[in-house]
């Protein structure tokens, strides 16, 4: 969650006094407790005022508070067309009736909710399979409110592992430290600052496929790494990491140095997308099935199809989650082990993530998953057609090959085709400018296509590449589930008229295009900054935290 200051409601109304949208309040008739008029007479015949900041003396009828909330979220952009985000937006009507019927259920209070519980262990057992647990490992993990939350817990155990090894060789742990690439995301360096471990953030390339380099692991591992973070599709870029090249390395080291150092896999999302799809990993290991993989966390509400709010972090087996982590809790008539950050959370997500797995089964899984890669490799295609873009992601690319050729160069596949003939990765496209383009038209920025695809309602980010590639813009596009090909087609349609408008402007006609200034209300409420105020951020970006 973004951080959030208190508003002084004497100092808003000061500055909002005179302002003729009376912004700092809602307005509601409130003489009686019950409402005779419709909300909306309510609301514009209004006789009382009610502050947004301070709780008001006297409440006001539900429907009336109704239809302001409603009316105020239309201003937020359609979930479906936010094409910047892979938290999933669509759920079956069945699914969303589970959900609906359940949302009163804790997760936390295990002896209330026994059938709630049977199907959260079942998860964990489907899940583990999924990723390769091997016979005779006795896996555990937990459900968590997102990758973020499994993040931290995966690294949590590598560092009472790390620690609890030198302790028994009598050696000092105060300097752990562990290895993630520029490309990663937020969750994991703040798993870094708020654990007090040294982040050793190494620099993504284009060699290396703007994803972590395997030569500079080997350059900044030691006796004090307390295990490296690999990530099963980046941010980015969509690109996996190569988990098993990285394992071998980390078995070579230990074979020099007698010191073991474990993997841990973020697949956020490539956990629902690598196991399902023809592609798999491009051919290589990722999961369990490498035994320095000791635990991986996947996002059930990204390519797991689920609402916001669930994520996922098993490990291979209990021995690699550290007793000292767990609490055995004696809570409402039952006693549970534990080991999540936060106690109470909702149920209603993790049934959701059941009945999807049953659902769909591994075939319904793979229509989906393989679906959402046809769709991005048709975008992809498009874009490059144009002459116009280049795309920095590579699943439309012929496995192997990672090189832009040009426009005259881009084949569309048929429809017997599968991801298994491309490079493996998410389903994402990132694309910027070509060279030939920004040759010819100059005077035309990149993020300008952003806000006016926005003018349609599309959200696609643009954002620099991770430090030491920051001076690359992309635009990006997550390809998910609610992808139709009906919406596809659309999108390429207003990609082209927009770009081709901004062909036909002169310079001075652009600068209507640029993001405008930040309302009066968020400049008093966040702690962020505007699009136009970025550069008076207190670090630059290269210095701060610099993620997707």
């Amino acid at each position: 969650m973004p951080l959030a200051r208190h508003v002084d409601p004497e100092e808003i109304v000061h500055v909002l006094h005179d302002h003729p949208s009376k912004a700092h309040k809602h307005h509601s008739q409130t003489k009686s407790a019950t409402s005779t008029v419709t909300p909306y007479t309510t609301r514009y015949a209004s006789q009382q005022e009610l502050s947004k900041f301070k709780i008001p003396q006297q409440g006001a009828p539900s429907d009336a508070v109704h239809q302001m909330l409603k009316d105020e979220l239309d201003l937020d952009g359609k979930p479906n067309l936010n094409l910047a985000s892979f938290v999933g937006t669509y759920m079956e009507r069945e699914a969303e009736a589970l959900m609906v019927e359940n949302l009163s259920k804790n997760l936390s209070d295990a002896d209330e909710y026994p059938a709630m519980m049977a199907i959260h262990a079942r998860c964990v057992s489907i899940l583990a399979n999924l990723w390769g647990v091997q016979k005779g490992e006795k896996a555990i993990g937990s459900a968590t409110t997102g990758s973020s939350e499994a993040i931290h817990l995966g690294g949590l155990a590598l560092k009472r592992r790390w620690r609890e090894k030198r302790e028994q060789q009598g050696k000092s742990y105060s300097t752990p430290n562990i290895i993630m690439g520029s490309n990663a995301q937020v969750a994991l360096e703040k798993f870094a600052r708020y654990f007090d471990v040294e982040a050793r953030i190494l620099d993504v390339s284009e060699k290396s496929l703007y994803r972590l380099d395997p030569e500079k692991v080997k350059e900044n591992i030691d006796e004090h790494t307390i295990g490296v973070f690999v990530i099963m599709g980046s941010t980015y870029t969509g690109h996996y990491e190569p988990v098993e090249e990285i394992s071998h390395l980390l078995d070579e080291y230990e074979q020099k140095t007698g010191i073991d150092i474990p993997i841990h896999v973020d697949a956020a999302s490539g956990g629902f997308i690598a196991p399902f799809t023809h592609a798999k990993a491009g051919g290589h290991k990722w999961n369990f099935q490498l035994p320095r993989v000791k635990s991986i966390n996947a996002s059930g509400h990204k390519f797991g199809l689920v609402y916001a709010g669930v994520g996922w972090i098993i490990w291979r087996d209990e021995s690699y989650l550290p007793k000292h982590l767990i609490f055995e809790l004696h809570y409402l008539g039952g006693t549970e082990e534990s080991y999540t950050l936060n106690f109470s959370r909702p149920g209603a997500q993790v049934i959701a993530q059941y009945y999807n797995l049953i659902h769909l089964g591994f075939e319904g899984f793979r229509r989906i998953m393989e679906n959402c890669l046809a769709n991005a490799r048709l975008l992809s295609k498009a874009l490059e057609k144009t002459g116009w873009y280049v795309c920095v992601s590579d699943i439309h690319r012929k496995r192997g090959d990672h090189v832009y050729r040009g426009p005259e160069e881009v084949e569309y596949g048929d429809e017997e085709e599968t991801s298994a003939e491309y490079n493996a990765g998410l389903p994402v496209v990132a694309f910027h400018f070509s060279d030939e383009f920004k040759k010819d038209y100059g005077h035309v920025k990149q993020e300008s296509v952003s806000t006016l695809l926005r003018a349609k309602q599309y959200i696609i980010p643009n954002y620099p590449l991770p430090p030491a590639c920051e001076n690359t813009e992309i635009l990006r596009i997550v390809v998910r589930e609610s992808m139709s090909l009906d919406l596809l087609d659309r999108l390429i349609t207003d990609i082209i008229s927009v770009t081709e408008q901004l062909m036909e402007s002169d310079p001075i006609d652009l600068a209507a295009f640029q993001p405008g200034p930040t309302n009066i209300e968020k400049q008093h409420a966040s702690t962020g900054l505007g699009h136009r105020e970025k550069h008076k951020a207190k670090r630059p970006m290269k210095d701060g935290v610099y993620r997707t």
